[in-house]
């Protein structure tokens, strides 16, 4: 942000950085190299589980961006999981297409199947879109068992060739799965982030904050959520093509699964902090450790996850790392924007209402 109506008027420029951001880029390097080099030292085990958990950070940061930001709180995303792990088997079976060739079309397929489907929600507001999200994925459902080139309710398989095909030795195969799992994640994260530090992520602020008040600044509130769904969609698209290559088998009710890809989803954002990126982060580890130690327990294991998203809800609205962010000012990705006035005129300080705050050269003003 520039002022030039004086030689003696002071200068402003947005910075994104501070401590913590600083701390949070370090940590992440250090983290994405060391996972990164994980399968030279790592068990097949291991492996497998951290697969997991990039599936669903990846899906919840998305079902975030959506939610948290644009206000579409969708509970139908698994319709593009599904979509995507059909696209890839039928690729890879019907047509002959290498599979790995097979995800970026998922991606493409499924953000063109997007259009038309948020096209019809968006006549819908409030619960209404909700329930209507949801209907189309049961109508998904229903279809994929009346269709014979996927299997119908059986469902279909990958064969050995198609498998082997990906790489000869079964190492070989994992540590490339792994590696592609790994990339997407950072891909998804790294895109939201510089999507939110756009005036695109301004404009999901304004309509996650106030849609009316968007809608008179002159926002245009559709054709953003449209972006937002269709780019997630695609996304979503991409890892379910993920995640059934390495599950080697799809079935309607696996693939578009309510609870597997959007409720396990939602608990993961909710719990870590909606409206924030490190929030599905945060609750993807909080998530994945109870299931480690309690899923040998049965019901009770449930029943702790639900008492765990009620307290959650109850003390801290915006989730833990919002709870966090709130009381210490902490961001780990370079998001918060804040003023700061530079040039001959810096001895002071502009608070929100615009008044003189300190002497203090340099100091910012959060935005």
């Amino acid at each position: 942000m520039k002022s030039v109506a004086s030689r003696d008027a002071p200068m402003f420029r947005v910075r994104h950085m501070d401590r913590s951001s600083r701390f949070g880029l370090a940590l992440w390097t250090v983290l994405l190299i060391g996972l990164a080099a994980l399968p030279f030292s790592g068990d097949r085990q291991t492996m497998r589980l951290l697969t997991e958990v990039y599936s669903y950070v990846a899906l919840a940061s998305l079902w975030n961006l959506l939610a948290g930001y644009a206000g579409l709180v969708s509970i139908g995303q698994q319709v593009f999981v599904g979509v995507g792990g059909y696209t890839l088997y039928l690729g890879a079976l019907s047509a002959g297409l290498p599979p790995l060739l097979c995800i970026p079309l998922a991606a493409v397929l499924c953000g063109a199947l997007a259009v038309p489907i948020v096209l019809l929600l968006f006549r819908l507001r409030g619960a209404y879109f909700t329930i209507g999200s949801w209907v189309i994925a049961e109508l998904f459902v229903q279809i994929s068992q009346q269709v014979r080139a996927v299997g119908g309710g059986s469902g279909i398989s990958l064969p050995a060739s198609v498998v082997k095909s990906i790489a000869q030795s079964r190492d070989a195969r994992e540590f490339l799965i792994y590696w592609l799992f790994l990339a997407m994640v950072v891909i998804v994260i790294g895109l939201i982030v510089i999507i939110l530090r756009t005036r695109h992520g301004l404009a999901l602020t304004a309509i996650r904050d106030n849609e009316m008040a968007a809608k008179s600044n002159g926002i245009e509130v559709n054709r953003t959520r449209l972006i937002v769904f269709v780019s997630a969609a695609a996304a979503s698209g991409m890892a379910g093509a993920l995640i059934f290559l390495q599950k080697l088998s799809i079935t309607p009710f696996s693939a578009f699964s309510i609870n597997d890809w959007t409720i396990n989803v939602i608990f993961i954002t909710v719990i870590g902090g909606i409206g924030r990126v490190e929030g599905p982060i945060v609750g993807a580890i909080i998530f994945f450790v109870l299931r480690e130690f309690l899923a040998d327990y049965g019901s009770v294991y449930l029943v702790i996850l639900g008492m765990v998203a009620i307290i959650v809800m109850l003390r801290a609205r915006r989730g833990i790392w919002g709870y966090l962010a709130d009381r210490y000012g902490w961001q780990l990705f370079p998001l918060a924007r804040r003023l700061e006035r530079v040039g001959a005129s810096a001895n002071t300080a502009v608070e929100h209402d615009g008044a003189p705050a300190s002497s203090q050269p340099g100091r910012a003003l959060e935005v």
